[in-house]
């Protein structure tokens, strides 16, 4: 799918992850989804366990797959999905984690919004950055 855009963003919730590669002139668009996007982790006091269902990891996993051959990825999303990819990325994937350019708190915005938003920020991030793999 990806025609080796440098760029990415990916926009995440628990409901589902929005990953764009992109460049100036071109973006191509993958929508991810939980397997089990309505069941919610309680946390209890005192309890063993991460409180992350199976589904979670796998959903995580499949984002941070898709972003993995970026070589710069702006994570967004309106709540703790981000951080929580950003975690999974550190435990499972720590290569990727020198690919991360920042974690922006960006609530819903239109594929179009997210897309502008991460070429604004890349345009002036690029500027002290080598365009390298």
């Amino acid at each position: 799918m990806n025609q080796h855009h440098f760029h990415a963003v990916v926009w995440i919730d628990h409901h589902e992850a929005r990953i764009f590669h992109f460049s100036r002139d071109d973006a191509e668009k993958m929508v991810l989804h939980p397997e089990n996007p309505h069941v919610h982790i309680h946390h209890k006091a005192n309890s063993i366990g991460a409180g992350h269902a199976a589904e979670d990891q796998k959903f995580l996993d499949a984002v941070a797959k898709a972003i993995a051959d970026a070589g710069a990825v702006l994570i967004t999303g309106p709540a703790n999905a981000k951080t929580e990819l950003v975690k999974h990325i550190s435990a499972h994937e720590p290569q990727l984690m020198k690919k991360i350019a920042a974690i922006e708190t960006v609530d819903h915005p239109s594929d179009g919004q997210l897309v502008a938003h991460a070429r604004k920020y890349f345009s002036a991030e690029d500027l002290m950055l080598p365009q390298k793999k």
